[in-house]
């Protein structure tokens, strides 16, 4: 093979603009509910055969988090057997394949418009296909950026795939306000007797009728465009060299880096996978159990309860257009966002994370003191958004750079499936307890008792977050992958630290 003297930086970002359109996919899969909810809610409150509660209503809008945790559970498999190419155009397929049956849910087995127990059952199976999508990209879009990426701004890649999923909850809060237009979401009222009633049925009828299903239906587009271009992408070296395609991944590494660094690259990885075999727990427990607590807390802290519910959190404090407001916040997350890709090469993953969870602890305790002494909603507003800037450039792209790379080579597709699928259970978890704690219905108190609890509760689980990275986390900035191999046998007492760099927790 002819292989390239020097590498082209051009080669580089170009595939990892693609391997990104996964996680823009993951953002706008996940934030199109935030939208479409209320119109869901009131086509299915409009059935005949069985109560709509809040109760089911918080598991539907958050169905898609099931799929997300059998995508992340299987994206290891997926990954060594199928490569990391191929599973992102599988994620793809899914993607697609979930916007067309949201948007249709009654296709050739029921009645367009009339909403039942079946159908429920039949729009919550299509929400999982998709999930099962986002679920696989979330594990193998990082991975995929990680293993193609130079260590010394590896960090700064990894984080442009989470700058792509906000991009893509921004992305779908715009799709959602404009397919909304001058149409009104409905005003759904639950009596005494625990009827719901729609207050503006003849105002909200287009958005009822289809509305939620435009949301749903928008995200085809983006998903075939993903799903071709993946195909153009190469796969992986990392995974090239561990199924013995020494050349080919040469290739790549050259296109990248250049021959000579490609070649040192190549010798490090071949290094670290001779053994194919090594079982999960090789480089000890601790490994396995900070990647898992990275992804508990990244969700615990209860971001997404805002992200799937903006408009509705916006509504209930009655300062303006919800929808504006939710956009608004979507603009503020970007420019967050930005803060953790140009800073995380030259700060560090730990301050980051810890100054991240100090301010969200501040964002959600204040929006909980608000409502416990009935302060301005403003106040509230301004808490939210401190809250949601202070996820974007913490616990949302580092949490991504972190689990991307603390696993040694040998194992991390079965390591990152573990950490990706408890990071969606509880994702499932936070989202589907959120509106039936928010309302308190489950004890029977009242909205403003439901707010105080729910933030003050996310609030506390942020003080605990950053005590955790500060005593537990290591410092990965500057270390190739194979080093973090080095550094996890060292820890459990099985080989050496390089010697030509510290690995130390920091």
């Amino acid at each position: 093979m002819n292989y390239p003297e020097k590498g082209s930086k051009a080669y580089l970002f170009s595939i990892v603009l693609v391997a990104v359109m996964g996680g823009l996919l993951f953002g706008y899969d996940t934030a199109v509910i935030s939208g479409a909810e209320k119109g869901l809610q009131a086509f299915f409150v409009g059935a005949s055969d069985f109560v709509y509660t809040d109760v089911i209503h918080g598991i539907t809008s958050s169905s898609a988090l099931l799929g997300c945790i059998i995508g992340a559970a299987v994206s290891g498999f997926c990954a060594q057997y199928l490569g990391r190419k191929r599973s992102l155009i599988l994620a793809g397929i899914l993607f697609f394949v979930s916007a067309l049956g949201s948007y249709e849910p009654e296709f050739i087995l029921f009645t367009h418009g009339r909403p039942s127990y079946s159908l429920l059952w039949m729009f919550n199976a299509y929400r999982i296909i998709g999930g099962i999508g986002v679920g696989l990209a979330s594990a193998v879009c990082p991975m995929y950026i990680a293993e193609v990426a130079p260590s010394n701004i590896r960090g700064t890649l990894v984080s442009w795939n989470q700058f792509a999923i906000i991009f893509g909850q921004l992305v779908v809060y715009f799709v959602n306000f404009m397919i909304l237009g001058d149409h009104a979401n409905p005003i759904i009222e639950k009596t005494a007797e625990n009827i719901y009633n729609i207050v503006n049925l003849s105002d909200a009828a287009w958005t009822i009728d289809r509305g939620w299903r435009y949301m749903f239906g928008s995200e085809a587009i983006v998903a075939g465009l993903f799903t071709v271009l993946v195909c153009f992408v190469p796969e992986s070296p990392r995974y090239l060299s561990l199924v013995g395609r020494d050349e080919r991944a040469l290739m790549v590494l050259s296109r990248i880096n250049g021959l000579a660094k490609a070649r040192e690259t190549l010798a490090e990885i071949k290094a670290t996978v001779e053994v194919k075999s090594e079982k999960l727990f090789s480089f000890g427990v601790m490994v396995i159990f900070l990647g898992i607590m990275l992804s508990v807390f990244q969700q615990a802290v209860g971001i997404n309860a805002v992200l799937y519910f903006a408009p509705r959190i916006f509504d209930s404090m009655h300062m303006g257009n919800p929808m504006v407001q939710t956009v608004i916040m979507g603009i503020i997350n970007i420019a967050f966002t930005l803060v953790a890709v140009f800073t995380v090469e030259k700060w560090g993953r730990k301050p980051l994370l810890i100054t991240g969870s100090i301010g969200m602890a501040i964002g959600a305790l204040g929006v909980a003191a608000v409502n416990l002494f009935e302060l301005h909603p403003l106040v509230s507003v301004v808490c939210i958004m401190v809250y949601s800037a202070s996820f974007m450039f913490s616990w949302g792209p580092i949490c991504w750079v972190l689990i991307a790379e603390i696993f040694p080579n040998t194992i991390r597709g079965a390591a990152m499936a573990i950490a990706v699928a408890f990071q969606w259970i509880f994702n499932f978890i936070v989202s589907s307890t959120f509106v039936p704690m928010y309302n308190m219905e489950a004890f029977g108190m009242g909205d403003r008792f439901g707010h105080m609890f729910a933030y003050a509760l996310y609030g506390v689980i942020c003080v605990v977050a950053a005590w955790f990275v500060y005593k537990l986390v290591p410092e990965t900035k500057g270390k190739t992958l194979e080093e973090m191999s080095a550094l996890w046998r060292k820890r459990d007492g099985k080989g050496p630290a390089p010697a030509n760099r510290a690995v130390a927790a920091e």
